[in-house]
């Protein structure tokens, strides 16, 4: 895997026209990957929400600095801890270990402003297109967990854990 150059990660309006083919790559993998009733994936405006924390991630020193190359963000859950949130990388990011440095910079955020967890939903087994991010979260230290805030059992969707502490 080739490694991240100088990247940047930053608060992002999901409204904004750069960031709008981040957003909708990730809905249209949501869409092709899993039924209606099961994607979670969100659009630019549910990303606007108050109780959202939109991020995307930038190449430093070229010239092509303002394209996001991906895109992540947590959402504030009433119980302590907060979900990660349409995590997507380009797909001419992608093989780069930019979801990971996006998913690290989720973790250390939420851990810096006093999450107790973080949460996600994403595709079981049976939907192969997310068979990827699911390895990367195990490797991240994620573990399986029941549905949270709101979710139900859903044999496409699987739910995962990852407690923060100063040492995690």
């Amino acid at each position: 895997m080739k490694q991240v150059s100088a990247i940047e990660i930053r608060r992002a309006d999901p409204t904004c026209p750069s960031v709008a083919p981040l957003i909708e790559g990730n809905q249209s993998h949501g869409a092709a990957e899993t039924a209606a009733e099961s994607d979670h994936t969100l659009g630019a405006v549910e990303l606007s929400q108050k109780d959202v924390r939109f991020y995307a991630a930038y190449r430093t020193g070229d010239s092509s600095q303002d394209v996001p190359l991906g895109c992540g963000a947590i959402k504030t859950l009433s119980d302590g801890s907060a979900e990660v949130k349409s995590v997507f990388v380009s797909e001419q990011a992608r093989g780069q270990g930019l979801a990971r440095h996006l998913m690290d910079h989720l973790a250390n955020t939420a851990r810096a402003d006093g999450f107790t967890a973080l949460v996600l939903e994403t595709g079981s087994p049976l939907c192969p297109g997310y068979d990827a991010a699911r390895a990367l979260y195990e490797r991240l230290g994620y573990s399986y967990c029941a549905p949270f805030d709101g979710y139900k059992e859903d044999p496409l969707s699987v739910f995962m854990r990852l407690p923060l502490t100063s040492a995690s």
